[in-house]
This record gives structure tokens, sequence and C-alpha cells, in this order.
């Protein structure tokens, strides 16, 4: 690992039970995960009262949540967008009480066989309120390069990056997502590496998509987080095995493929050791 990096990952993905995800991430000796859910329920669906008990779990486990793995921004464009927002209210408060200034983000999916340039202006227009808020409560939202939303490829996320140039908006680099969008990420991480904040682990095949252990696959992972680590990066390395059939993952990718295994700890495991 990096020198000064600390490592992390999603836990729901080695099972619903939050109790299990606790077990395992000591095994591994990790310090921190990102939430994304516990017990089977997102967190964007977490009550206060119900997350500060979900903390003290893991304060007493002496555990700390890297950042907010949100579903903010994984709906369609053309849907409406205030429902939205009230949820996306909720997740800010979820940052406060685990004490994480870090809220992972999306900015939309585009419609089948539509360019996302014709939705520019409706994105931007959301990233603007969100963006207000989020330096109102001094949180930092983080853009994921996510299949199909407005920012899948390096220089659309640009776009959206120098439009607002704001102090509450960076990016995470998800290698095996651009992949599956046919983004090299060699030249990715050069366009994009000044507004990175963040890392998620995931590695995959151009010729399939498959998502496969770090360094089997060709996003160039090695090589990249070599160049961090001389840029002087000290952030976050977060794995998101996407290994196994975790419970819920239709619920996050569309057009979700089986990935024949089924065991999410020993999937995390092999994510942990790659």
């Amino acid at each position: 690992m990096l020198e000064n990096t600390k490592l992390t990952g999603f836990a729901d993905e080695i099972h619903s039970d939050l109790k299990i995800q606790i077990r395992l991430l000591k095994e591994l000796d990790m310090k921190y995960l990102e939430l994304r859910s516990a017990d089977g329920k997102n967190i964007s669906e977490y009550s206060p009262d119900e997350a500060k008990r979900l903390k003290k779990q893991l304060d007493d486990n002496q555990l700390k949540v890297s950042a907010i793995g949100s579903p903010i921004g994984k709906i369609q464009i053309t849907e409406p967008f205030e429902q939205h927002f009230d949820v996306y209210k909720n997740v800010v408060e979820m940052a406060k009480i685990m004490e994480t200034p870090y809220i992972r983000i999306f900015s939309f999916y585009i419609p089948k066989n539509e360019l996302p340039e014709k939705y520019q202006d409706e994105v931007f227009s959301r990233f603007e309120k969100m963006l207000a808020y989020a330096e109102k409560h001094n949180v930092m939202l983080l853009h994921e390069n996510e299949k199909d939303i407005y920012g899948d490829i390096a220089p659309r996320c640009s776009v959206l990056l120098n439009h607002f140039q704001s102090k509450s908006f960076r990016c995470i680099f998800d290698f095996a997502n651009f992949i599956q969008c046919g983004q090299d990420t060699m030249k990715a991480y050069e366009l994009l590496q000044p507004a990175i904040e963040y890392i998620h682990i995931k590695d995959a095949y151009f010729s399939s998509g498959k998502v496969v252990p770090a360094g089997d696959g060709d996003g160039n992972i090695k090589t990249i987080l070599s160049k961090l680590d001389k840029s002087g990066y000290s952030g976050f390395l977060s794995l998101e095995p996407h290994l196994a059939d975790f419970a819920g993952l239709k619920s996050l990718e569309q057009n979700a493929q089986h990935r024949g295994q089924t065991d999410g700890e020993a999937a995390f495991c092999i994510a942990h050791q790659a």
C-alpha cells in the first residue's frame, strides 16, 4: 500500500449484517469503512437516531467512516429533483453524525441513446444547489465516474469539476468504471489528477467489462498508484470488490451481471490481498 494512504472499503459487500462486516474488517486490521449500507438498509434511509446507534457500534469497535457511499445523483436526469434533494439533505446529516466530510455522489443517468451534453445545463443546475448546501454544512461532495451518467468519462468529469471550482467539490477515481466506459485510465488520470481526492480500488477488462481483482485487469492500477504516491497523495484507497453477488448489487448498478461468486467475505479478502 502507498506509504501515507489509508485503506477503507465497502463493507456491505462482505455481508448485509453489520456485525459480520465489523468482524472481518477487524480481522483484516482495517480501521475504516466506506458506509453505503448496514443491516440491509441504505445509509440514505437511516434516521438520525438510527445513525447514532450505528455510529456507537462502530466506535465501540474502533472503526471510523471514511466516506458516505451515498446514492445521490443515481436517478435519471429526467426524474424530478425535489424529493431526491430531500434525501440528499438527510445524507448530509448522516455525514455529520458519522464524522466524515466526504459524500460520494453521481451526476445523474442520461436517457439511453441521447447525448449527455443535451442535459448539461440541468446537471449543472442540480449540482449548484447541492454544492451550495454542502458549503453551508462543511461537507465535501466527491463525484464518482459511474457508467451511463453525465460524468462517466474523464472529459465530462473535468468539465463538471472545472465549472464549479468549489472547495467542497472534488472527485473519486474509479478504475473499473472508466474501463467499462472505454476510457483509458492513464489519460483519465492525467486529466483529473489535480482534482482527485479519493480512490476506488476496482479493476476490469476492456474486452468484456468484467470486474477482476486489482492488478489483473486493464486499469493500470499499479502505475497510477505509483504516480499518486510520487505526487504526495495521502487520502483513502477504498476497496470496492464487485467480485461477488452481494446483497443490493442489482439496486446499485443498471443491468448488473451475475458474478458467479456468492461468498462476500472471500471476495472481500481477495480484493484486500490484491
